[in-house]
């Protein structure tokens, strides 16, 4: 949830922006998308740090859609609180409330909860067996280094047997891609950028991680940036602006190359940028979802500070026609998508979800 420009280029305020995004989830579930879910960022420039609340607001406007997080950053929560307030949630909604539990890609929170960089591995790990105690094991006897110990604990609201389903978020890492198989639970890629098969060697690494703990076969997803318009140069030309002011912010504050329209281009054909026209993205996710056995697509509409009206439009498209055309492409012979995967074979989504 950035900080988003109004339709004369004018910066929206934080209450605004936060106002808008529950409307927009009203119009997914409008659409038929079957979940949204709500990043946690700790910065100037971004309005969600609050999920659960944001989430409850939605869910009191919808009927349908999956509410959850992406991510929800348990390094620095109390698991504690976070059952609480996602027990709570699944009960406004009516067993609508899911979870993505990682330890984030930004690091703002570390400092400002109190918590030491040098214990960023240990403290996810430590957070994650709280939580999945809490979920699957109560009354809870427990103690750990980063907080202070359970006797007997029960939690409330209860929640009814499979609800609040978590999954792990993983940027890339192989350890935590086994870390989620040896909890036995399914496995959210977060793929921002470069081509989406450099993930099918931790997708394999991931199933034979579950055959070796002796865990069930699990679901994967996947979490990439995307925007829908009528054609492709339309897209184009609405997103290039804002997926340049992000990376020219990223390329200042940790030293990465300045964005170029060679390289957005690079991204929107072979790379995980989903762009497009109704055709155009529809065809690319189907290709990925397939490519890498995927049981969940989520998109995050829109990167950077696209007015609302455009998000809305892309909303409006995803649901009505991308996801649609999805599922007739995968309900067709595996060649129907042949030469997606020979262009992109050739060099190697807050969300809403297929």
């Amino acid at each position: 949830m950035p900080l988003s420009l109004d339709e004369a280029g004018h910066e929206l305020t934080g209450d605004v922006v936060i106002r808008n995004t529950v409307d927009e989830a009203v119009l997914a579930d409008a659409v038929g998308i079957d979940s949204f879910n709500i990043a946690e960022h700790y910065r100037q420039d971004m309005m969600d740090s609050a999920a659960s609340i944001i989430l409850a607001a939605i869910a009191g406007r919808t009927k349908r859609i999956r509410l959850g997080t992406a991510v929800t950053v348990l390094s620095t929560q109390d698991p504690v609180r976070v059952y609480t307030q996602f027990a709570t949630l699944d009960a406004v909604s009516n067993g609508r409330a899911q979870l993505i539990a990682g330890r984030g890609s930004l690091i703002e929170s570390f400092p400002l909860f109190g918590y030491d960089l040098n214990d960023y591995e240990e403290i996810f790990e430590e957070k994650l067996d709280l939580l999945m105690r809490l979920l699957r094991d109560q009354p809870v006897t427990w103690s750990g280094k980063f907080r202070s110990p359970l006797t007997n604990q029960y939690l409330s609201p209860p929640l009814p047997e499979g609800h609040l389903p978590v999954w792990v978020g993983v940027g890339g890492s192989p350890q935590s891609v086994v870390r989620a198989a040896r909890y036995g639970l399914p496995l959210m890629l977060a793929v921002i950028g470069g081509p989406p098969i450099r993930f099918l060697p931790l997708i394999e690494l991931y199933k034979r991680a579950l055959v070796k703990y002796g865990k069930p076969l699990q679901r994967v997803g996947m979490h990439s940036h995307g925007l829908v318009a009528r054609t492709d140069q339309e897209a184009a030309e609405i997103q290039w602006p804002h997926w340049a002011h992000v990376f020219e912010g990223a390329a200042a504050e940790r030293g990465w190359a300045r964005p170029t329209v060679e390289r957005f281009q690079a991204e929107v054909d072979e790379g995980s940028l989903y762009l497009g026209s109704v055709e155009t993205v529809a065809t690319k996710i189907a290709w990925v979802i397939r490519l890498l056995g995927l049981s969940r697509f989520d998109l995050a509409y829109a990167t950077g500070r696209v007015p609302h009206e455009q998000k809305m439009a892309t909303i409006e498209l995803y649901g009505r026609e991308v996801i649609p055309r999805v599922r007739e492409l995968l309900a067709e012979p595996a060649g129907a998508l042949a030469s997606v995967s020979q262009k992109t074979a050739a060099t190697t989504t807050k969300s809403s979800s297929v």
